[in-house]
């Protein structure tokens, strides 16, 4: 396994629409495992392949539901595990009309958060690692994280869809992707 270079603005990959995967053979298979690793020690909750510089439509994602609450050590039970997913040329199919304002981050903007409105639900059709059809519903924080992944498939940064942005200070934690 090998930890990938994740690039950063203004680097032109980023603003690419990235190619469907058609070929999901062992150099697929390597990406995406590369991909997951390279995200866990970034550390991120996402990375879409234009971060690390290859244009194709694939996504990795890794976050547990409850990941923003916090946990009450004293409690006995476990704080929730975390999911993968692997999303090989994601569509949302469906999307709820409430808006939500929530801060983000980006592994290839550094530095720097905004505030972006994103659906709340959504409803992504997508293909596995191996190939296979899937479909999954998020809403709140996965369907946030989803929609900040696929929109780096079509060369859109989160920068894009805000007017506010900022320095966070030192304490302020803000899911990466």
């Amino acid at each position: 396994m090998t930890i990938l270079d994740i690039i950063s603005v203004p680097d032109p990959v980023l603003r690419r629409k990235a190619r469907k995967v058609t070929d999901f053979g062992k150099d697929f298979q390597l990406l995406v495992t590369n991909m997951i690793e390279t995200m866990r020690d970034a550390p991120g909750v996402g990375l879409a392949a234009p971060q690390v510089a290859i244009s194709e439509r694939l996504v990795v994602i890794e976050y547990a539901d409850d990941e923003d609450d916090d946990n009450d050590e004293t409690l006995e039970t476990p704080a929730a595990e975390k999911k993968l997913y692997v999303l090989v040329n994601p569509e949302i199919v469906e999307k709820s009309e409430e808006m939500v304002l929530g801060v983000e981050g980006c592994l290839s903007v550094p530095d720097l958060v905004g505030e972006v409105d994103r659906h709340e639900k959504i409803t992504v059709k997508a293909l596995n690692r191996h190939g296979h059809p899937i479909k999954i519903k998020a809403d709140g924080w996965m369907a946030r994280i989803f929609q900040h992944e696929m929109d780096h498939l079509d060369g859109i940064l989160y920068t894009d869809r805000t007017d506010n942005v900022w320095k966070p200070r030192d304490d302020e934690e803000i899911p990466l992707d």
